[in-house]
């Protein structure tokens, strides 16, 4: 879903990597589920991307619901 809210907000990988502190392969990494962040970098994704963690990192099916 970091995709799908970045993309929503007009944000490139490199722009939201440069707001979190993280770099741009961190972000793709992510985004295809190939890396799980911290609670801390977790958050810092949500706030830049104005959403909540459940919007971001919950369960899609449940969301779906």
């Amino acid at each position: 879903m970091v995709r799908r809210w970045r993309r929503w907000e007009e944000l490139s990988q490199a722009e939201l990597a440069e707001r979190v502190g993280v770099s741009r392969q961190t972000i793709a990494n992510i985004e295809k589920g190939n890396y799980s962040p911290s609670v801390h970098l977790a958050l810092a994704i949500c706030r830049e991307l104005g959403r909540t963690v459940e919007q971001i990192f919950g369960d899609e099916q449940e969301q779906e619901q």
